[in-house]
């Protein structure tokens, strides 16, 4: 192996290496199948790829593996090949998948909140124009809700205040309109940055879409109060729902909008996230750092 394969390797020089040196980098998920892989080339001729990772430290780092069997190869136990960084593009990919699954369950979503907020209109509305008026405005909130969640071009725009986070995000699932029905928030006045605001956003979302399925705003006379503390540099934003159906913490994996939510919560927000499964109904307490959320 060369100079170079060595460095990409976080090795330092020698004149030779082995494929259980090697090994002994690659990650542990990868390490069977990269052995049966390389194992295959030293009794069969013929072209051979393979990608995998590689831990240099806590860093991880993707390998392109390529190469070609010989007959001196199978005879000496040698390789010949050469190794490619492709972790940008490793990357890349990673992070299209995960906007093509965050989109897929956005609009899966948004169609459940739209049948919800139907039902709604449908029970408080005196006409079929009734409907139809309170139903658009309904909609048209939840698309500035959406415009919330997603990024601004060129870093436009400055901190929104945190009450009109919630009022913005929570207005379409209020009968009576927001702050003035059943739904009430009592939140400090603090501005949120643009990148605090649009992982909050979708936490506010997650957890509203949540309620509309399965908790208390899915019921007619259910309640929803956010309401914040303050201890020092952490700020504790508590969302009490109360008179919906029964709730009971999940009994599986968490699904991927609950996977979002932490991961927002505990990677951008540098927060954490309690959920009290009560009798009474959820209640769910967001743990954030003052700071990052200004960010």
């Amino acid at each position: 192996m060369d100079e170079r394969g060595f460095e990409l390797w976080g090795l330092p020089w020698r004149d030779a290496v082995t494929f259980e040196q090697l090994s002994a980098h690659i990650h542990p998920a990868d390490r069977d199948r990269v052995r049966a892989a390389f194992a295959a080339t030293r009794a069969v001729l013929g072209s051979y790829e393979t990608d995998f990772r590689i831990l240099i430290g806590e860093e991880i780092r993707w390998i392109a593996a390529r190469g070609q069997g010989e007959d001196v190869g199978i005879v000496g136990r040698t390789m010949f090949g050469i190794f490619l960084d492709v972790t940008g593009r490793k990357q890349a990919e990673e992070g299209h998948e995960l906007l093509a699954g965050e989109m897929s369950h956005r609009v899966k979503n948004l169609l459940a909140i739209a049948s919800g907020l139907t039902a709604i209109t449908s029970r408080s509305a005196a006409s079929k124009e009734d409907m139809a008026r309170d139903l658009t405005e309904r909609l048209t909130a939840l698309g500035r809700a959406h415009d919330l969640v997603r990024p601004l071009p060129n870093s436009q725009g400055g901190a929104a205040l945190l009450g009109d986070l919630f009022s913005v995000l929570l207005a379409p699932y209020d009968d009576m309109g927001a702050f003035s029905g059943r739904i009430r928030v009592a939140v400090e006045r603090m501005g949120v940055g643009e990148k605090a605001a649009t992982s909050l956003a979708l936490v506010i979302h997650e957890l509203a879409t949540n309620s509309m399925k399965y908790g208390a705003l899915s019921e007619q006379t259910g309640t929803l109060d956010v309401s914040s503390a303050t201890d020092e540099d952490i700020i504790s934003l508590t969302w009490v729902e109360r008179g919906g159906p029964t709730v009971e913490a999940p009994d599986k994996a968490a699904g991927f909008g609950s996977q979002l939510v932490k991961r927002s919560i505990s990677g951008q927000l540098g927060g954490s996230i309690d959920h009290d499964w009560s009798e009474g109904g959820l209640i769910v307490t967001l743990h954030l750092n003052r700071s990052r959320l200004a960010s």
